[in-house]
């Protein structure tokens, strides 16, 4: 897939683990419903904090990812959606270590409540 990173000077840098824009050519589009971070094994909410929670959010986009034969590279764009963003740095760390290099393009909104009353919840879409 070629995948190139966007950038300009003439918009606001990135205050994130996130791309301005990201162009991909025409490929298949995978579309990830958004994940809040339930336990795959028992369906229960992982305990802990937004820390731990992202990470379970993360691994539950990831195995989506990899059943439809993708990694966290094709990813182009993510939606991050709080109950607080008073988390958003803490998210922030726990999301930037699966996009190490030229994340995707991304958008970060609280929101008044999530399903299940957690506190994080991300989609993606990926191009393979």
């Amino acid at each position: 897939m070629a995948r190139d990173v966007i950038h300009t000077e003439l918009a606001p840098r990135a205050i994130g683990p996130y791309s301005q824009a990201i162009a991909v050519s025409a490929g298949k589009m995978v579309f990830l419903s958004g994940q809040i971070p339930l336990d795959p094994a028992t369906g229960e909410v992982v305990a802990g904090d937004v820390t731990a929670q992202t990470e379970r959010v993360m691994k539950n986009l990831e195995a989506v990812l990899a059943a439809a034969g993708c990694t966290f590279a094709n990813v182009v764009r993510c939606g991050i959606f709080l109950t607080d963003l008073g988390d958003f740095g803490k998210v922030n760390e726990v999301y930037g270590r699966y996009f190490p290099a030229n994340p995707p393009a991304r958008a970060t909104v609280q929101v008044s409540a999530l399903p299940r009353g957690v506190k994080v919840e991300i989609d993606c879409i990926a191009v393979g």
